[in-house]
């Protein structure tokens, strides 16, 4: 009997520890202007934005999504606004077609990665909703113009929508005695899976100046890189590293942050026009970069010198020499580089994109232009809502 007490009191003390468990992830972490943000939806958020491949902190980026949607129902409900639930329905049919899924598959695959159907629901709801008073509270109050088109449209290669990527890089030096061993080192890193990983590896062994950021450097449309790289670039997950790409005199590697849809970005680049001139070292290059402003103006440096210490080429993309290629990808018209040495390790080469032309876009409109130019000046309304809302509510615990 003694035995059999013993056991009905570690059922009970289980099932007791575990209902305050439970009670405990329904217990609020966060309010906003009195309302709940609970521990269980903080959890759920993170296990969506996990399935959504989204990059960075989650758990900081799931507790500021949840207090901003606080806020947008908040004024959904002191303005009336209320989605039914046939266009509910329809947006959730809707966001599961941009996974090329039926909403019963698309909403499968969340529970099994543990998201609840009813996360989902919430998540959709509050941001459709948003996005459709967002468009009826300040859409008289966005223009946009003949003149805003054009210069949306200029170089007629401009799309609604491009691919741009956000990568970490290493570019190690291979010269002939140390290539196996360089190349060695390069297999290693590209099995690295964490920024964290990569990143040590940069400051160590990186060439680029973008070492001392751990090889991070900022968002550029996909069409920057070499064509040959995109498909090798896209067919990486967030956290991914390339295979060793070989270039003159080094080794290249690229980890994969983030990538989105940017509006109005060159969708292809049909020829880049760029100058490379032929410095006798580091210190020569660094003179040359700060007396220049334009391409034109390394003639004049370049004046009395032999002819070939100044190129000037205008070429397509898959023509460029992939180590001046991955150069110019991430310069801007004018800007310059002086990482790469000169042909042999000898010098110093100064390479400077003159400019970008891109495949003239026939397939877009005027209509499209201008809906996308609304849109973005319609998120701005909202964002700027979003943070009055935010200085005007009393939030606790975020």
């Amino acid at each position: 009997m003694r035995h059999l007490a013993g056991l009905i009191m570690a059922a009970a003390l289980a099932l007791f520890t575990g209902a305050a468990v439970a009670q405990g992830m329904f217990s609020p972490v966060i309010t906003v202007n009195d309302r709940a943000v609970t521990g269980y939806e903080i959890e759920q958020r993170i296990r969506l934005l996990e399935a959504f491949r989204t990059p960075g902190d989650l758990p900081r980026l799931a507790r500021t999504q949840l207090v901003e949607e606080r806020l947008k129902q908040q004024e959904l409900d002191r303005s009336g606004v209320v989605l039914t639930e046939e266009g509910l329905a329809r947006a959730m049919e809707e966001f599961a077609a941009r996974a090329s899924l039926p909403l019963d598959q698309f909403l499968g695959t969340l529970v099994q990665m543990g998201v609840d159907q009813e996360t989902m629901r919430d998540y959709v709801a509050v941001n459709v909703a948003w996005r459709d008073y967002v468009r009826a509270r300040f859409n008289s109050r966005v223009t946009v113009s003949e003149a805003d088109i054009d210069l949306a449209l200029d170089g007629m290669g401009r799309t609604i929508s491009g691919i741009q990527v956000l990568l970490s890089e290493i570019i190690i030096p291979a010269p002939p005695p140390e290539a196996a061993r360089i190349e060695a080192l390069a297999r290693q890193i590209s099995g690295y899976t964490t920024q964290g990983a990569f990143e040590a590896a940069a400051r160590q062994y990186s060439a680029l100046p973008s070492r001392d950021a751990g090889g991070r450097i900022d968002w550029m449309p996909l069409a920057n890189l070499p064509p040959a790289l995109h498909g090798l670039i896209l067919g990486l997950a967030p956290g991914e590293v390339t295979p060793p790409i070989p270039i003159e005199g080094a080794v290249a590697l690229f980890q994969m942050r983030a990538v989105r849809e940017g509006a109005h970005v060159p969708a292809e680049i049909a020829r880049v026009d760029y100058a490379i001139f032929h410095a006798a070292d580091r210190d020569e290059a660094a003179r040359v970069a700060g007396r220049v402003d334009t391409c034109d103006d390394l003639y004049g440096v370049a004046r009395g010198l032999p002819h070939e210490r100044l190129e000037r080429q205008e070429l397509a993309p898959a023509q460029i020499p992939q180590d001046v290629a991955l150069e110019l990808a991430r310069l801007d018209r004018d800007e310059i580089s002086i990482t790469l040495a000169g042909p042999g390790s000898q010098g110093v080469r100064v390479i400077m994109l003159c400019s970008r032309t891109p495949v003239p876009a026939v397939d877009v409109s005027r209509e499209d232009v201008a809906n996308s130019i609304r849109g973005e000046r319609l998120q701005g309304h909202a964002d700027a809502l979003v943070q009055d809302l935010r200085a005007a509510a009393v939030i606790v615990g975020e």
